[in-house]
This record gives structure tokens, sequence and C-alpha cells, in this order.
């Protein structure tokens, strides 16, 4: 019996991925630096050795798993090359993993992560399944019937994998350093939908959705009323949203989802359609409304009057999104957005549109932009996007007792760089005297 060794296990889809085998009953153990991450604590609690980087670690008859951020020169998988053990980067191995059940990709620009979990959430309730979130989490289960999963557009790595179905949310122009334009992007998702084998639920309120090609049946689901599945009669309250869904024009039943704004209807819909594609009744479809949120999604804790709030947003269209959100659940507080940009090219090639988006939130503060190892970080300063961003400062870790002074305020700290370290520290400030009511994903 082999051991599966995870050559960076602390990244978010490692971490889920390396959690499914060993509940599957697979030996595990992975490696990665020394600094502490949140997926960890998942793989400490299911007792999978977490090693320092080295060639040591790899052994003959271990099958080896690289996650796609490290090259072919690093010291672990020169040695395992060296050796000749079998080898699998990530996308890889997941590409064949996932053949063996009834697998349903979830795809999209924005999106991904809450709809995968929700969509495990409510399958979960009613058949053993897997799923690979892509915040961290994962579980397997040696009876799955459908392995649910999170399938990244990046440098086109889900075209590894051909699963049955598969959800997209959106196209949108992202990753500006390995995609070229909008157009680019929408051919890696038209290749994605030529490897799908049973069929596809896309939102139909997305213009380039609608142009996708498939050899397989294609559902739509939206808010206008030419989608199959359509949402209608919303109507927010403190605790969620509920909305009536139509199918092809027929009142189908009533849902209730514990988050707020039209995206989380729109990522709650294509769940709904994928569920009724597959037969699932109404009532077990309900199991939406004790959904509990994923890691650093509008994740919500109190402190005094404010309600701070993690959330990974990184990109224009996630800010408006999660700060339409804040709007809707605490419509009596004011917004501030607490942004750290993540990379260098993302930051340049949106600069006004993430300008746009900020000044949505009644006060901004900048932190400086998180740089990613693979790019030049050229001459752009977090002072380029200030100027142009209304009531914005630039914020210092070692200043952030300045957020203090927004009483009543909803705080969103936003970004997929370490932004919660300026969280952590605006905790640490504020006192210990002061007590914390955590509401996970309230």
């Amino acid at each position: 019996m082999t051991t599966y060794h995870f050559i960076g296990i602390k990244g978010t889809g490692m971490s889920a991925l390396a959690q499914i085998l060993s509940d599957s009953g697979e030996n595990v153990q992975g490696s990665d630096v020394e600094k502490r991450f949140y997926t960890q604590d998942a793989l400490e609690e299911k007792n999978i050795p977490i090693l320092p980087f080295s060639d040591d670690n790899i052994k003959d008859e271990f099958t080896i798993i690289a996650g796609n951020a490290f090259s072919d020169d690093h010291p672990e998988i020169r040695k395992a090359k060296e050796l000749g053990l079998t080898f699998f980067r990530y996308h890889e191995f997941l590409g064949e993993w996932l053949k063996q059940f009834t697998s349903i990709a979830i795809a999209g620009a924005h999106g991904k992560t809450s709809t995968t979990g929700l969509l495990a959430h409510v399958l979960g309730e009613t058949y053993p399944i897997s799923y690979l979130i892509g915040d961290g989490t994962g579980k397997g289960h040696v009876d799955s019937e459908y392995f649910v999963f999170e399938a990244c557009e990046y440098r086109r790595h889900f075209l590894e994998y051909e699963p049955d179905y598969a959800v997209m949310t959106n196209i949108d122009f992202d990753h500006p350093d390995y995609f070229t334009s909008i157009d680019d992007v929408f051919e890696a998702f038209q290749s994605m939908a030529d490897r799908v084998k049973k069929g596809i639920i896309a939102c139909g309120d997305d213009e380039q959705l609608q142009e996708i090609q498939a050899k397989v049946p294609v559902v739509y689901y939206g808010l206008s009323n030419t989608n199959d599945f359509q949402a209608q009669n919303m109507v927010e309250t403190e605790s969620g949203t509920e909305f009536d869904v139509f199918v092809r024009n027929n009142y189908y039943d009533t849902f209730t989802i514990p988050m707020h704004g039209n995206h989380n209807i729109l990522n709650a819909l294509s769940v709904i359609a994928i569920c009724h594609y597959e037969g699932m009744k109404a009532e077990n479809i309900k199991a939406l409304s004790t959904f509990k949120g994923v890691k650093r999604r509008f994740t919500e804790k109190k402190v005094g009057n404010q309600v701070l709030v993690d959330d990974y947003a990184h990109h224009p269209r996630e800010i408006t999104a999660t700060i339409d959100s804040a709007r809707k659940k605490y419509p009596t507080k004011s917004v501030v957005a607490i942004f750290q940009p993540h990379t260098f090219t993302r930051t340049k090639t949106f600069l006004q549109e993430f300008a746009d988006s900020l000044n949505l939130a009644d006060h901004t503060y900048l932190c400086d932009i998180f740089g990613s190892a693979r790019e030049d970080s050229g001459k752009l300063k977090i002072d380029d996007l200030q100027k142009i961003v209304e009531n914005s400062k630039t914020l210092d870790i070692d200043n952030t007792s300045v957020l203090a002074e927004h009483d009543d305020s909803v705080m969103i700290f936003m970004g997929a760089g370490d932004i919660q370290k300026f969280q952590q520290a605006y905790e640490q400030n504020i006192g210990s005297d002061q007590s914390i009511n955590k509401s996970k994903n309230a």
C-alpha cells in the first residue's frame, strides 16, 4: 500500500485533497513551509503528518502529488523524479481520482468556493458524498455516490477533468498574468464544456455563458425569465433571503438561504437546478437553509457595535458583491472596506475597476499590494489606487487602531493574500478587555 506524499500540503486544494484520501483509508503525509496557515487545522485534526520541506521526505514506493505553485526545481520534486516515483501534479491526480464517482465540477471566475460548499452541503444531507472545496475543506467517503469539486480555470488546469456535470457560474476576465483577454477565458471554458459527459448547469444571466456550445444538455439558471430555472419574489430578511423558483415558467417551490445578495441567490439556483436534474425532491433541496458557509466568505465576528467581516474578494466584481451583501444584511450600518490588492498584474489591469467597486463603501482603507513570486512588482504602488478611491486612506499594520473610529459599522477585510493579519492586529489593538462575540458565517 503506497503512501501519498503531498508537496505543498498547506495549499487550499492540496489540503482538501489530502483530507479526502485520508478519509478514504489511504496513507497520507505532506510537506510545506513552516509558516502557519489556516488550512492545517483540519490536517492536524485528522493526524496527517506535516513535515518541513526536505528531500529526505521522499522515500521509495511513495506516490507524489505536487502543488502547482512549485517548479520542477524544487528539491523534493527533483528527488522524486530521480527515484522514478509515480508523480502527479495536483490537477492531474484529481482528474484521475474523480473517475470513480458521479462527478460535478464547479467552474467560474467568481462564486466557485461558495457554490461548491453549498452543493456539497445539500447533497451530503441525502447521499454519502465526497467533496473538495477551495477553502481547504475536503471529505472522502468510501461509498460516495457523488464527488463535488472546485475546478479552477487558472492556467487551464480544469482541462485535466472530464466530469459528468459542470456548473458554470460566470465567465469574467481575471488572472491577467495568464489569460490575455475575455476571449481567451471564454475559449478555456468552451474547451472545458467539451469535456463534460452528461450536462452543464450555466448562469443564463451571464452573456459569455450564453455563447457556450456543448454536445450535452445545457440547463440555464438566473433572474431573467428566459432561464430554465428562475428566481422571483426575492425577500431579504435579517437572517437571509427567501425566493420562489420557477422551472420553465412553472412555479416549483419556495426556498430560503442564510445569505444576502443576488450572487448568493444565483449560487443557490445552480444547486437547485443540478439537484432537480438528478431527481432530488424539493424538500431535500431545502437543506440550503441550514448551510453554515465556507471559510473566508463573509465570515463574521461582532466586536462591540462593529461587525468584522473576513472575505476572499480580490476582483472588482467580487468586491461589489461583498459590499452589496453587507448593505443588505446591515442596512443601518456604514460600510468600511479594508482592502489588500492581490498581485501587481491584477491591480494594474483593473485599477479603475477596483476604484469603482471600492467607491461603493462609505470609507476605504488600502493595504500594500500582496505580490506573487511569479511576477515582477513593477512601479505600481498602493498610492496609485488610493488617489482614485474616494474617502480612502492607506493602512499600516502598526496603526490599525484608527479603524476604531468607525463605530456602528461593518468592517470588511478583503483580499486573497494575508489580509487576515490586519484584522488580527486590529482585534489585538482594540483590546483584550472587549469581549468578542464570534458568530461563524452569521
